[in-house]
């Protein structure tokens, strides 16, 4: 069963469809306004596009380094790559401003155990200031997602490389050990050591391997010169990381971080490229089997982000805050079987499944994308919405007893995700 919210897309969901059926749709909710990204003037995004007080007083108004990789992905694949371009040039540009934090880390004169000394990874996107507020700034796969997407532009040439960025990139993944380095990940929660990020790292990592290959050498910025068997070295740790920790998104004995299953992993198949055969096979069916639900997807089991009645257990001012390092406090409030049902996943299996057909031919991986395809626009927002019909919401959570959207709607990176799996469709609609 897909769970629809919106009378005019259950109209045109279809068990298969061709191009036309995938045109007149995009046609459909591009003039219903579902897919506009409006950029701030520096090229960037902010996390909702929310209204100024709602977006204050949630900071879902700021700039998501993550965030705003997706939104760039999902233009450059909609043929709209000056736009995705302007983006990650406009994060480059707020990394060079504040290259000194990737500097005192690699030197050994910053505290890499301090996020706060850390490159920040939301910040004041007009400005391009940082923000003075206490954030879970250890992220290893934000950054490492920027590597990623800055060294595909560059290889197509969408964008002129900044040597030594990318060089203080390298070391800084290097001086912080991030094959073993505890981060707070893609849910900015408590740190531990996250397959995700790794896998994030390693994408990132092969990328600039591959913009070196047909490229300058870099110039050099302290440490080891930043060459291919440099990277090779840093690749393999990162790679054996993954080996010892995958399926799983980690294995540390502490229960606190001790994590089997998290849908955080399937970007590690797409759009990163990390993984792929029987892992692949094993990362999806976990997913599908333990963390889907009729609403959307949990990204992990016992999350207690937009649990039940979410507003009523919190002020407005904790709704969003970092509980990174005092995450049991809201943990507490939490009952299995009340996570909230994300809705940035299922577009993203929409595509593997997509990607697979391309390759197989099987019918089974193009019913996989349709179905994945079908849920997320039966995600999409209803009229009774306060933010809007016809939008796509970050999660789904419980409020008394009924699942509703929460209060960012639409989150662009799940708008990205299913510009994305549309175009995906199409691909897969036109090669049926």
């Amino acid at each position: 069963m897909i769970v629809i919210h919106h009378d005019e897309i259950g109209q045109r969901l279809k068990a298969r469809y061709n191009v036309d059926d995938i045109d007149n749709l995009g046609a459909f909710l591009d003039a219903r306004g579902a897919f506009h990204f409006f950029p701030l003037p520096t090229g960037l995004y902010p996390a909702a596009a929310i209204d100024p007080k709602a977006a204050s007083r949630s900071g879902y108004g700021n700039v998501w380094v993550r965030d705003n990789i997706y939104v760039a992905l999902a233009l450059r694949a909609a043929g709209r790559t000056k736009e995705a371009s302007a983006a990650v040039k406009g994060l480059a540009a707020f990394f060079s401003k504040y290259r000194v934090r990737f500097e005192a880390i690699v030197e050994g004169r910053g505290d890499s155990k301090s996020p706060m000394s850390r490159p920040q990874v939301r910040f004041d996107g007009l400005s391009l200031l940082e923000i003075p507020a206490r954030w879970a700034h250890a992220q290893n796969d934000a950054l490492g997602y920027f590597l990623w997407m800055y060294c595909l532009l560059a290889r197509e040439g969408s964008l002129v490389p900044d040597g030594g960025l990318l060089t203080l990139l390298a070391h800084y993944f290097d001086a912080i050990h991030y094959w073993e380095d505890e981060d707070s990940g893609h849910w900015e929660e408590r740190r531990k050591v996250e397959a995700s990020s790794i896998g994030t790292v390693v994408a990132g990592l092969k990328g600039l391997r591959d913009l070196l290959a047909i490229g300058p050498r870099p110039p050099k910025a302290g440490g080891e010169e930043v060459n291919s068997a440099f990277l090779d070295g840093l690749i393999s740790r990162g790679e054996e990381a993954l080996a010892s920790i995958l399926p799983a998104e980690c294995i540390q004995s502490d229960p606190r971080k001790y994590r089997r299953y998290d849908s955080a992993l399937i970007f590690l198949i797409y759009p990163l490229e990390v993984v792929g055969g029987p892992m692949e096979e094993t990362i999806l069916e976990d997913v599908r089997l333990n963390l889907q639900g009729d609403y959307g997807i949990r990204r992990y089991l016992g999350d207690s982000y937009w649990t039940a009645d979410y507003k009523e257990k919190l002020p407005a001012e904790e709704l969003t805050a970092d509980v990174s390092e005092r995450q049991e406090e809201r943990d507490a409030l939490a009952l299995p079987g009340e996570e909230a049902q994300w809705c940035i996943f299922d577009p993203v299996i929409s595509v593997i499944f997509g990607r697979r057909y391309l390759r197989s031919g099987d019918p089974i991986d193009l019913e996989g994308q349709v179905l994945h395809l079908n849920r997320s626009l039966g995600q999409m927002t209803g009229p009774e919405c306060p933010q809007g019909e016809l939008r796509c919401p970050e999660a789904y959570y419980l409020e008394h007893g009924r699942y509703v959207p929460n209060d960012h709607v639409p989150l662009l990176w799940t708008q990205a995700n299913l510009r994305l799996a549309l175009l995906a469709m199409r691909q897969s609609a036109a090669n049926a």
